[in-house]
């Protein structure tokens, strides 16, 4: 027995001195895995013999593990090594009975210093496609180099995680955190390229290369369920994408609009410059329309996981998003037509035009920019949106239809309407500054005898024909004119049939070529029944003769704050004279033009001390004078 336990005896010392001699040749060679084993191996004989024949052995044993020690906390530490072989040092390290507490904080600041990397590696993620089999054999490698590095690394760094969990069972919250991270960073990259303005292709692009890496992730951290979290920064990233696309819409519409404002500051001279612009303006609105609901279309038709779970919300978001877009396209024309303040709009659609004065040429153009809204393009839009927006979504019945296009018509012919009836007040009392001073700057009372006719009405009749120019680069003509001489319609009556007014302008016989004067005016009066202000229409007709209206109507107010002499009563019969004369192929409505401008001589009659009219042999003269002058003047401008 005793032969026995000395033979076991010597054959494990044997066997201990072969694993010192093997942790030796494998410390040397910087095999630390083996040397950690072997020297493990070793450790029976050291507790046994290392105070005796085994003492040097020993010794020279521990300085070699703690260099061992040493390296492998280097190696936890080192960039320049892989997280696997960091994680293999760790390993070692609890082999040897080392502390690896700190050493598992300082290796997960490891794990998100490397996602940082890989957040730098890919942040031009536009750029790069994931190499995929799925259905729809996605991977269009844009750049190769730049997807093979992507795929390489996220692989790494899910080794990485799953080598952490393994060496730190307990570490679980932590990865899951970490995973989490990568998701959101990647979403943070997509929202940068949003506010860049991003087409549908690339944010599919990027989506696919998201959604291979959250793929990746639940393979290693099943228990995270990466892929619902990333649904739903999915969902958050595709609706701002929606929303983003609507406003970059309205900016494009808001800066081809507002070419008319920034061509007068330059100074550009252009024939029909408004007329260009609404056509400009016409194509932006039709067609940037069409172009956001074919980017949309993309995303309904792509197969990606993703796409496919949000599918019905991005119906319900383009539909929304449509209704709100052209909410804020009336509230934008409303003002740049001065009807609105800016309390309400996006200050990046509003910098720059504080304070600026409004174009009345712009306010034409917004009005009939409206009435293209709501008669063409609103029924095309509608049209698009019932073919392939209208199957599915998420939005409850009991809410209604998100796209409402009646709502969106009635809108816009009520902006067209007030921008109609804007334009009219802008261009009228434009007016009516130059008739106020044209009858507060003299003294009427001491008014010379008339030689020609006032050059106030060169002036009016400049600002008739500037207002021509502008309706007829917007309105389309009218089909058949309604208020001819012969056929007008409505009913009004002058103010001027007073009976004892006629009795009062008998007395004298200076009252009685005034009586004359206003006989002649009646007469014409009672011929036939004329409708002074009817509603303006979109046309060029309309809108000309509104304005002619008024302002004739002004100057009848004008007229009736002041007192005349003779010379200045005559002075007034011949402006009113020449303007029948030449104002005669401009209105619509004749006969409310003759009306109004008999009132204005009615009105200088009353308000005249001695109303004896310039005989008509005169007045027909003067009138020749000034119609040859004005004929000379347009032949040599």
């Amino acid at each position: 027995m005793g032969s026995i336990l000395l033979s076991l005896k010597r054959e494990s010392i044997l066997k201990n001195c072969t694993a010192l001699v093997i942790f030796s040749e494998k410390f040397r060679s910087e095999a630390y895995a083996d040397a950690v084993r072997f020297y493990i191996g070793a450790m029976p004989i050291f507790k046994a013999y290392g105070d005796s024949s085994f003492q040097d052995c020993k010794r020279a044993s521990e300085e070699a593990v703690g260099i061992i020690t040493k390296n492998l906390q280097g190696k936890v530490f080192s960039d320049s090594e892989s997280i696997q072989a960091r994680a293999e040092a760790v390993m070692l390290l609890k082999q040897l009975n080392f502390p690896v507490e700190n050493l598992k904080v300082k290796l997960f600041e490891k794990l998100e210093q490397f996602l940082v990397d890989l957040h730098l590696e890919s942040k031009e993620i536009a750029h790069v496609s994931a190499t995929l089999d799925g259905p729809n054999n996605h991977g269009n490698v844009t750049d190769p180099a730049s997807s093979a590095a992507h795929e390489s690394s996220i692989h790494e760094f899910a080794e990485a995680i799953r080598a952490y969990r393994v060496i730190f069972p307990d570490s679980e919250q932590q990865l899951v955190r970490l995973a989490q991270d990568l998701v959101n960073m990647h979403f943070e990259a997509v929202h940068r390229h949003i506010k860049k303005q991003l087409q549908s292709e690339d944010l599919l692009e990027m989506l696919w290369v998201i959604w291979s890496d959250v793929l990746l992730m639940d393979e290693v951290l099943p228990e995270a369920a990466i892929s619902d979290f990333s649904l739903v920064a999915a969902r958050n990233a595709v609706k701002e994408y929606v929303a983003s696309t609507f406003s970059h819409l309205l900016l494009g519409i808001t800066g081809t609009i507002m070419k008319v404002q920034d061509r007068q500051k330059v100074g550009v001279e252009e024939e029909y410059p408004l007329q260009s612009v609404l056509e400009a303006s016409k194509k932006a609105v039709i067609q940037g329309c069409m172009n956001v609901l074919l980017d949309f279309r993309q995303l309904l038709d792509e197969k990606l996981e993703l796409s496919l779970k949000l599918r019905d919300l991005t119906i319900d978001w383009v539909q929304e998003g449509f209704q709100e877009f052209f909410r804020k396209l009336n509230e934008r024309f409303l003002f740049l037509s001065g009807k609105s303040n800016s309390g309400s709009q996006d200050l990046s659609l509003t910098q720059g035009l504080q304070g600026e004065k409004v174009l009345p040429g712009l306010v034409l153009l917004l009005a009939q920019l409206s009435l293209f809204i709501e008669q063409s393009a609103i029924p095309r839009i509608t049209e698009e949106i019932a073919s392939s927006f209208s199957s599915g979504g998420a939005r409850g019945y009991e809410y209604g239809p998100a796209f409402i296009p009646a709502v969106i018509c009635r809108t816009f012919r009520a902006a067209g309407e007030k921008c109609l009836d804007h334009y009219v007040r802008l261009r009228t009392q434009k007016i009516s500054v130059l008739l106020r001073k044209r009858f507060t700057t003299p003294n009427w009372v001491k008014h010379k005898e008339p030689r020609e006719v006032h050059m106030f009405v060169d002036l009016l009749l400049q600002e008739f024909e500037a207002i021509r120019g502008e309706v007829k680069q917007i309105l389309p003509p009218e089909l058949s004119r309604k208020h001819h001489r012969t056929d007008s319609n409505g009913s009004t009556t002058s103010s001027r049939s007073n009976p004892l007014r006629d009795d009062r302008m008998n007395r004298s016989n200076t009252q009685r070529a005034r009586s004359q004067l206003l006989e002649t005016h009646l007469a014409k009066l009672f011929k036939q029944k004329v409708e002074i202000f009817t509603k303006i229409e979109f046309t060029q007709e309309s809108v000309v003769t509104t304005i002619l209206k008024l302002c004739l109507k002004s100057l009848q107010e004008f007229v009736r704050l002041q007192t005349f002499n003779r010379r200045g009563f005559q002075q007034i019969q011949l402006d009113i004279e020449f303007l029948r004369t030449t104002l005669k192929d401009t209105s619509e409505d004749e006969a409310a033009t003759d009306f109004l401008l008999d009132e204005v001589v009615v009105a200088a009659a009353e308000r005249c001390l001695d109303p004896v009219p310039l005989d008509q042999p005169i007045l027909d003269k003067l009138i020749q004078v000034k119609v040859a002058k004005s004929s000379e003047q347009n032949l040599n401008p």
